[in-house]
């Protein structure tokens, strides 16, 4: 896997995180409504939060007395771009690997 990757996948790894994440895919939200439905203090939901931003996928800025938090929608495309080709490449294996088993088989009926 690529290295810049890796934190990315490893903050998204957290429901927490995670669900934080499905909620900013909806748009902008502040810090307090990203905590309401998770019941975690204030500290904890930053320190969450912190994580998602050092991974590259929030991004946090102040609007009057609050804290907005987005996604870094090229964050998220780069995930993304990584897993289908991790997809197109297990497909193409398992399509060898399914082409060999038949292959087998077939030798083994006809040496019936």
């Amino acid at each position: 896997m690529t290295n810049h990757l890796a934190p990315m996948f490893q903050a998204l790894a957290d429901p927490t995180r995670l669900a934080m994440v499905a909620r900013l895919a909806k748009g902008a939200a502040p810090v307090g409504e990203l905590a309401q439905p998770h019941g975690m203090a204030l500290p904890t939901i930053l320190r969450h939060l912190k994580v998602l931003e050092d991974a590259g996928l929030v991004a946090t800025r102040k609007a009057g007395r609050q804290r907005l938090c987005s996604l870094k929608p090229a964050a998220l495309a780069e995930t993304g771009d990584w897993l289908a080709a991790q997809v197109r490449l297990w497909e193409a294996r398992l399509d060898r690997l399914d082409a060999l088993a038949q292959y087998i088989d077939s030798r083994d009926t006809h040496d019936d």
